[in-house]
Parts: C-alpha cells; sequence; structure tokens
C-alpha cells in the first residue's frame, strides 16, 4: 500500500510524524510546507513542497490543488491521510476527482469544537476522525477514536 501524507508544517506535522509507528510500515510520499521542521523531520522522506501561506489564502489553495492534482496522478496512492491544516482541503478535492480514499484527522488541539480544515473535507472525507467527543457532536460523519497520539 501507498499512502500521500497531507499536512501544513508546525504542529499539524508534528502529529502526523507521531504517527509514524503506523505510516513508517508503507511507500508513502508527504505533501507539506518547506521549513526548518519538514526538513528536520522529513529529512530521509520523499517530500513535495506546497504553496504558503496556505491559511485562508484563495490564489495558494489554487495552487495548491492543482499541485496535488499533479502529485497524485504522478505518485498513484491507495489513501491520503491528512492532519491538516489549510493544505489539506485543496489536495483533499483533488484525491476525491480522481476516486481516492481519503481519511481526515482533526489534530488534538481542537477540543471544543472543529477545525475549519475539518468542516471544509467533511463531505470529502471517507473517514474523518476526531480526538474529542465535543468535536464529534459537532461533524456528522465523525468518528471518536480517541487520542491518536
Amino acid at each position: 500500500m501507498k499512502i500521500g501524507l497531507v499536512t501544513s508544517r508546525g504542529g499539524h506535522l508534528l502529529e502526523m510524524y507521531q504517527l509514524k509507528d503506523w505510516w513508517k510500515n508503507y511507500s508513502r510520499f508527504w505533501i507539506t510546507g518547506k521549513g526548518e521542521d519538514s526538513d528536520y523531520l522529513l529529512k530521509n522522506e520523499k517530500v513535495y513542497y506546497g504553496f504558503f501561506p496556505e491559511h485562508r489564502n484563495i490564489l495558494n489553495a489554487i495552487r495548491n490543488f492543482f499541485l496535488g492534482f499533479r502529485i497524485i496522478i504522478k505518485e498513484e496512492p491507495d489513501l491520503l491521510v491528512s492532519t491538516g491544516a489549510g493544505i489539506a482541503p485543496p489536495i483533499f478535492l483533488a484525491g476525491k476527482l480522481l476516486g481516492y480514499k481519503l481519511i481526515f484527522i482533526d489534530i488534538h488541539a481542537f477540543t471544543d469544537y472543529p477545525s475549519l480544515s475539518a468542516k471544509l473535507v467533511e463531505k470529502l472525507a471517507d473517514k474523518l476522525l476526531v480526538q474529542h467527543l465535543k468535536v464529534k457532536k459537532q461533524l456528522k460523519k465523525a468518528e471518536y477514536w480517541g487520542s491518536v497520539i
């Protein structure tokens, strides 16, 4: 199985990286932002860099959609997984249009309400995982699996 790991830098990247016991067993590639944290954590990984800032930036969302389209066609993953943030919706839209399976994990920091990214990808994702029961109540499609980190 081949997976695409889609995440913004910072806490989103760190949370995805903490799932290493799961993703290390698969062929994979990353779509993230360029920075010291991604350079350090992903130094031995296959990485594609998206357009940033991505948070509420329509131009970069459009650019990331087309970038995601090209990467997904090239890599042909079995699954795309994301912990957010703003890079997830355009990449997930490209993945959905291409017929790929999508899993979104809302990060642990959102304890009382879902992230904007979770709201935007709720209809696209095949599985939407949240880490707090309060958040599950606010997203129809969400599944509560407890803390994943």
